[in-house]
């Protein structure tokens, strides 16, 4: 039988870091830092739920992150 493969860790990064910053500047930032996939929402988006490992999600208003969570 086949090893289950590991996942890759997640950056040891807080998300709560990146509320306030202006979004270009935001993804930029967690891009230097190890996240794999960034993906910023309008308020209100229609997500799946899923947890990926090495995704960093920002909600953004008026240009400005107003939310930031893992997977």
């Amino acid at each position: 039988m086949a090893p289950i493969p590991t996942p890759p860790a997640e950056p040891q990064d807080s998300p709560d870091g990146y509320v306030g910053l202006d979004a270009p500047s935001a993804e930029r930032l967690a891009r230097e830092r190890g996240w794999s996939t960034v993906r910023s929402l309008p308020p209100g988006a229609i997500i799946t739920m899923e947890y990926r490992v090495g995704r960093l999600n920002f909600e953004v208003r008026e240009g400005r992150v107003a939310r930031a969570w893992k997977g």
